[in-house]
């Protein structure tokens, strides 16, 4: 029997001749399916090909027995409820190269137009006007450019930036300071060290908690006066009103800007009616040949799938088994948490990471267990969905190896993994037990030995160990109405420098930490968010 594709987007033509090519494929193609239609629809579909404009929500997925892939031909996935196509067992994939060239291609276009006031020389002289005095610029050549996020488009960006003698620096913490080098990027560890240094800066990280308003006013008061900033990555990553703030007083030169929240923003935002700013209305993919690539590719990853049985840019799916995943979920679970609190760690650029199993955990499949660290340790930080179809395959293109060493000679523990991150200033070491069947435990951070719960929000700190600082912690956090629900201590000797990590119920407030900071004997301290126990990502559910 033939597989049935719906096509429910505009789709072009290149890539639905590669399917109808394609023995065994059925293609149907429909763009004016409504919810309802759409759902039944589905039920005699076994694949879907989509772009933006298709809703795949739960009420859409729910009960769709003979759907088993949905391919979205492009980058963002957020029209489709992945959780529910998870539990479904619909595997999700999209095509995260497709628009790489024409991003980096508008990236350039933006910084050209502003270095050299095109927008606005143009608007002068169909207005009747010669003033080319007004519209002097500024070349490209011999400048700084600073990029922000070296995956594949920052890549693009630094390679074409550097056809016009531009100096490129960079910040990814997941691509090595040594595969930077190859790119011809001087890798800076530290993002704060970056703003300083460009007379470009053009943003290419995805949005989270941590990157949003990435660019404030913070920042943009360590930048070099007339630095120009380019954004074709995600809305929110800039505070606007500190950017048009600091165009308006002459400390920025201007910005360009393709991308907005909400999207279309408003036409009184501060930075579509700012003169300094030229703004273009999301087009850094709009181009035929991108949309000719997303096409192609995401009808050779449904050829892959049905032909060949082979999933490829899966966003949800580990390649696993039923039975192997439950043998292996609270190993999973464990190392993706481990993987989390490296993430969230005080450290500089990444070198390579090491993930060290001991006793009976060595026999099980570890490549899935690293690969599930691996996804935590990445997933705050990279646009792309993380899990473990790709989480190797993402640190790999950074440049970054990832070492498994095994031994089932019984340690302390019946299994233990122990995972070691090295960045160019220092090792850190985390290793993690389970204890009875399923408590998932912190029994080393660097050299000390603990038994701290690796669940909800952390508290780590390395002190002296003197009397009476683990009272004035919890003095403190009395005062700040935060509530520690379990206190670990670890040292290797009496009176030295020692580790404590508290599990608390609550986030500290900014007060509470910055008066517990201002304890002498407090050498540092860091605020690790895991998940609840029990919480686990859809690709592991």
């Amino acid at each position: 029997m033939a597989h049935r594709i719906l096509v429910t987007d505009k789709l072009a033509e290149e890539g639905l001749e590669i399917l109808r090519a394609q023995p065994g494929l059925e293609v149907v193609v429909n763009t004016k399916f409504d919810p309802a239609a759409l759902r039944e629809a589905l039920k005699e579909a076994d694949g879907i090909v989509i772009r933006s404009g298709t809703q795949l929500t739960a009420e859409v997925l729910k009960d769709q027995p003979r759907l088993k892939v949905i391919v979205r031909a492009g980058v963002g996935v957020d029209n489709i409820d992945v959780p529910t196509a998870t539990r479904h067992g619909i595997v999700v994939m999209n095509t995260p190269g497709g628009n790489t060239v024409s991003t980096a291609e508008h990236t350039m276009a933006l910084m050209l137009a502003l270095s050299r006031n095109v927008a606005k020389a143009n608007d002068s002289l169909k207005g009747g006007k010669w003033d080319r005095n007004k519209f002097t610029g500024s070349q490209l050549g011999g400048k700084t450019l600073g990029i922000v996020g070296l995956g594949r488009v920052g890549q693009a960006v630094a390679k074409r930036a550097q056809g016009f003698d531009m100096q490129i620096v960079g910040f990814d913490p997941f691509l090595s300071a040594e595969r930077a080098a190859e790119l011809g990027i001087e890798s800076i560890p530290v993002l704060d060290d970056l703003w300083s240094k460009c007379d470009y800066i053009s943003l290419h990280t995805p949005l989270s908690a941590e990157t949003r308003n990435l660019i404030g006013k913070a920042e943009i008061a360590k930048m070099k006066s007339n630095v120009r900033i380019i954004n074709c990555a995600r809305g929110g990553l800039i505070d606007e009103e500190a950017l048009a703030e600091a165009i308006t007083a002459g400390k920025i030169a201007g910005a360009a800007v393709d991308v907005f929240e909400p999207e279309p923003p408003p036409m009184d935002n501060v930075l579509v009616t700012h003169p300094g700013v030229l703004v273009t209305p999301h087009l850094a993919a709009s181009t035929e040949e991108a949309q000719i690539s997303v096409a192609v590719e995401a009808a050779r990853l449904l050829c892959d799938y049905f032909q060949r049985g082979q999933i490829r840019f899966a966003v949800n799916m580990p390649t696993l088994d039923r039975a192997e995943l439950e043998e292996i979920r609270h190993y999973l679970d464990l190392s993706r948490r481990l993987g989390m609190l490296h993430a969230q760690m005080d450290r500089g650029t990444v070198k390579s990471a090491t993930v060290k199993y001991t006793g009976e955990v060595a026999a099980k499949n570890t490549r899935m267990i690293t690969a599930s660290f691996a996804a935590g340790w990445m997933e705050s930080a990279l646009g792309e969905e993380v899990n473990l179809v790709n989480a190797e395959l993402l640190a790999k293109e950074r440049g970054i190896s990832i070492v498994e060493v095994k031994t089932t000679e019984p340690g302390d523990f019946g299994s233990m993994i122990q995972t070691e991150v090295a960045t160019e200033r220092k090792t850190y070491v985390a290793a993690g037990a389970i204890f009875g069947k399923q408590l998932l435990r912190l029994v080393n951070l660097g050299p000390y030995r603990l038994d701290a719960h690796l669940e909800g929000a952390l508290l780590v700190f390395t002190h002296r160990d003197v009397p009476g600082l683990i009272g004035f912690i919890g003095t403190t956090f009395g005062r700040h109405n935060v509530n520690i629900a379990q206190m670990n201590v670890g040292r290797e000797a009496a009176g030295g420098e020692a580790i404590g990590v508290v599990n608390l119920d609550s986030i500290p407030t900014e007060a509470a930490l910055e008066e517990v900071k201002a304890n002498p004997n407090i050498l540092s301290l860091s605020v690790i968010k895991l998940p609840a126990a029990g919480e686990v990502p859809s690709w592991m559910a």
